[in-house]
């Protein structure tokens, strides 16, 4: 899944999103930010003009959420998809959310969206669930792309699956965001464009100067490490480039209560490890954090003048030993994934540091909260009622937490 979302002068405006059964994003991050801000202009109060109908009215005052819809296939209407049912139910979605049609990859549907924004929030890259397959061997719908090291340049077929969406998408939309006046864009990026990085000081937690090295991901086969760093750097030889106010929030494995009815990429992790899934997971270090607060995280770096540059969003470290053991407390009665005692010594888990986002006023949940609720949610959809002949995968993206030989 992924999505856009965007804020007018007199309201918010402008997602895009993409589904697709193997192309899902963590947890509804795009969604949580719309209901926030839903949740603000129904809030906003309404002055007796307004009422009496003698100004522009209410909806136009009040700040608009406006959500634009693109699908893989199909070509219902937005508003009339039931896929998107929930979001007209969010607090105050009747008078203050709007969906539309378009792809981040046609401008200018895209533009159309964003035309008369303030602010967007580009929060659109697709999480592969199953193996994605050799950009090398891809035949068709290549995206070429220039990798220097060393001084030399590498090129690579990759697939228009993950890159596409994520890199030129990105660009599409600061690219209609110059074009329209945006005056601040906040694009969520990841951790993964942070983590792979061999040369940094071992046991010195990582920020914001951190990247992930392309040549290391490409080695490893981390095609969504790649293009969220690709995209984030494109990001900012953008910005740089033609004076784009841009800011950008890397998060870490989002958990967290969904919206949306569909079960993503993330969601499997927790669920995997919930249910015993057949693979024996190594105690990998990993960093949680909760899609509410990533959402709050959003939208306090939009709103703070004085944010600038990356923020990483990584506020829980625990390994794989310890979260079990903190889940057996809380649930006792599930199977449990098995965990394999394994050195993680220079793991892509090595710690990543959210001060510089705590000290914009960032305030996180507690990790036992972010679990039970996801839980619960679980328990009360039906997401964790067994069914026959049902088998619990480890999605592709976390295959370096499977311990080896397992």
């Amino acid at each position: 899944m992924a999505s856009v979302s965007g804020v007018s002068p007199r309201g918010y405006r402008g997602p895009r999103h993409k589904e697709d059964v193997d192309l899902r994003r963590g947890v509804s991050t795009g969604e949580w930010v719309e209901k926030l801000l839903a949740e603000q202009a129904a809030s906003q109060p309404v002055s007796e003009e307004e009422e009496d109908g003698t100004t522009a009215g209410v909806r136009d005052r009040r700040r608009r959420v406006h959500r634009l819809v693109a699908r893989l296939q199909g070509t219902a209407a937005a508003r009339g998809d039931p896929k998107n049912a929930h979001l007209m139910q969010l607090d105050g979605a009747a008078e203050s959310l709007s969906l539309f049609k378009a792809d981040v990859l046609d401008r200018a549907a895209l533009a159309a969206a964003v035309e008369g924004c303030q602010g967007v929030f580009h929060v659109a890259s697709p999480v592969p669930a199953d193996k994605t397959v050799d950009p090398e061997a891809s035949s068709q719908n290549f995206w070429h792309c220039r990798i220097s090291l060393k001084s030399q340049y590498l090129k690579m077929h990759i697939l228009d699956e993950i890159m596409v969406p994520a890199v030129k998408g990105t660009l599409n939309i600061l690219e209609v965001c110059s074009s329209v006046k945006v005056q601040k864009v906040v694009v969520v990026s990841s951790t993964a464009a942070v983590h792979s990085n061999p040369n940094w000081p071992q046991g010195k937690p990582k920020d914001e100067s951190c990247w992930s090295d392309r040549k290391i991901c490409m080695e490893k086969e981390a095609w969504y490490n790649l293009a969220k760093t690709v995209a984030e750097e494109t990001a900012w030889e953008y910005a740089e480039k033609n004076e784009l106010n841009v800011v950008t929030l890397c998060p870490c494995i989002v958990f967290g209560p969904q919206l949306q009815p569909v079960v993503n990429t993330t969601s499997e992790l927790l669920i995997y490890v919930l249910k015993g899934g057949p693979n024996v997971l190594n105690d990998t270090p990993l960093q949680i954090v909760d899609v509410r607060d990533v959402a709050d995280a959003l939208l306090l770096i939009y709103e703070k003048p004085e944010s600038s540059g990356r923020y990483i969003c990584a506020p829980n470290y625990i390994s794989t030993k310890a979260l079990l053991e903190l889940l057996k407390k809380m649930y006792p009665d599930y199977n449990y994934v098995k965990c394999k005692a394994d050195a993680h010594q220079n793991s892509p888990g090595t710690p990543v540091s959210s001060a510089k986002l705590s000290n914009l006023g960032w305030k996180p949940r507690a990790l036992e909260e972010t679990l039970l609720d996801s839980i619960e949610y679980y328990r009360k959809t039906g997401i964790l009622q067994d069914v026959e002949g049902q088998t619990y995968r480890l999605p592709d993206i976390f295959r370096h937490y499977q311990a080896a030989n397992e």
